[in-house]
């Protein structure tokens, strides 16, 4: 992974870290890339989230890319698996999606997406990466007729909520279902998808003003769905984070259903229904070491790879499987959509509700989630580095993962999407992790501080 895309695109504080003049180098530099096997003039699809910053980043991306002759497709507020659908259905080049997902307003990135609609491998990433950064030769600037033009697209938004509306035969009626939209790109697709399949809808946090997205909201924040749904007799509540790529569940009794327990359930119903291909399942490292125990006990094979849902999908088209994702609520119907896309989750989920007639609590019951932990160490690019080199660091991990044993274990990792370091525990005893996790985490700070 280089120096400007982590694991889910190039990401940083809008206009500090991600500026225009970058913004408008990533542009020149993907139309370059991505659309070197066009035909013709070639196309760029164009979306982004609620911030503040998303207009901004979008003149300027525009920019670059009108500048070295690619034609846009303005898209305006969506959700990011959207831009991925809509690629193909307008035929276009690449697209590309603002968005910092679950991060603060201040933050915003940039995805891209190949003409397939899939998010790019590190090897084209990397050349797009030496384009803008290290300039390794200059861009080409036409003129006249061969300078690129701007369109907006009015209808994409309704032609992706027709696309999940097509991949259920369920009946929704009779469901109520609380969405929070996270103040973010579910604002504008959400209550209109699930209302369209009969459920009743109860909206929060879907009034975006530009600096509230994932602001004590989504997927990040559940305090406010978990009570609603317990104070107004609500059969589901899903949230969303800001650009609805991943969902979690509450369920009727204000109980989180995080993304182990959906993949077990969607795994589950497949294998029932004869869909789940290779009868397997791809979770990463940080899934919870009940997902195991679940699939052990039915029959349910496991892929696991690093975290990040790019690796998740490698995996799954690699070896044809059906269904993957991460405990955050990325989850992937590979059969249905070529990115994790959060309503897509809400929507398939709904839909076992409604056609097994049993509530998410009964539903979700058939994994058992072992206590974990998780700390997060605020850092730099070298900080992240020591994780690899620092002896006293290794040697507090090996310790602790002696004393866990075969009860628990430990994850340490840099985020791949933030300037983290995440420290992850499991084991039987809440409080023993807890108090390992804060251990190490105490070790790490004095290592990368000194």
């Amino acid at each position: 992974m280089g120096k400007l895309f982590g694991t889910d695109g190039a990401r940083g504080i809008a206009n500090l870290e991600l500026t225009c003049e970058l913004a408008m180098n990533i542009g020149r530099a993907a139309a370059i890339v991505l659309t070197r096997h066009a035909h013709s003039k070639p196309k760029v699809l164009i979306g982004m989230d609620t911030r503040v910053s998303s207009r901004m980043l979008e003149g300027a991306l525009i920019a670059g890319l009108c500048s070295v002759g690619a034609d846009v497709l303005q898209v305006g507020v969506v959700p990011t698996p959207a831009v991925a659908y809509l690629v193909k259905e307008y035929k276009a080049d690449a697209g590309i999606m603002i968005s910092a997902s679950h991060n603060p307003c201040e933050y915003n990135g940039i995805k891209l997406f190949n003409n397939q609609g899939f998010k790019l491998p590190d090897q084209l990433e990397d050349e797009i990466e030496e384009l803008v950064i290290c300039k390794s030769y200059g861009f080409p600037m036409p003129t006249g007729c061969n300078i690129g033009s701007v369109r907006y697209e009015e209808n994409a938004v309704n032609k992706y909520i027709e696309s999940i509306v097509s991949t259920v035969d369920t009946d929704l009626t009779g469901l109520k279902i609380a969405l929070d939209c996270a103040n973010g790109s579910a604002s504008r697709t959400a209550e209109q998808l699930f209302s369209k399949l009969g459920a009743k809808c109860h909206m929060l946090h879907n009034k975006p003003d530009g600096i509230n997205i994932n602001d004590k909201c989504g997927s990040t924040h559940m305090e406010s769905l978990i009570e609603f749904v317990k104070q107004n007799d609500i059969d589901l509540g899903l949230a969303f984070d800001g650009d609805a790529d991943r969902c979690l569940a509450v369920d009727e009794n204000g109980e989180i259903v995080d993304g182990d327990k959906l993949i077990a359930l969607f795994a589950l119903d497949m294998k029932n229904r004869g869909q789940l291909k290779q009868d397997t399942a791809v979770v990463t490292v940080m899934s919870n070491i009940g997902f195991t125990k679940f699939a052990d006990s039915h029959g349910i094979k496991v892929a696991v790879t690093k975290v990040g849902d790019r690796y998740v999908l490698e995996e799954m088209l690699k070896n044809d499987y059906s269904i993957g994702g991460e405990q955050s609520g990325h989850i992937i119907f590979k059969d249905l959509a070529t990115t994790g896309d959060g309503q897509l989750t809400g929507v398939q989920l709904a839909s076992i509700m409604a056609r097994t007639k049993k509530p998410l609590s009964e539903l979700a019951s058939i994994m058992k989630t072992y206590p974990q932990t998780c700390v997060n160490i605020k850092t730099t690019p070298e900080g992240k580095a020591l994780l690899d080199t620092d002896e006293v660091i290794t040697e507090a991990i090996e310790k602790v993962k002696a004393r866990l044993g075969n009860d628990g274990r430990i994850l340490v990792r840099p985020s791949g999407t933030e300037p983290l370091i995440r420290i992850m525990l499991e084991g039987q005893d809440l409080s023993e992790i807890e108090q390992l996790a804060n251990w190490v985490a105490d070790v790490i700070k004095e290592r990368i501080n000194k």
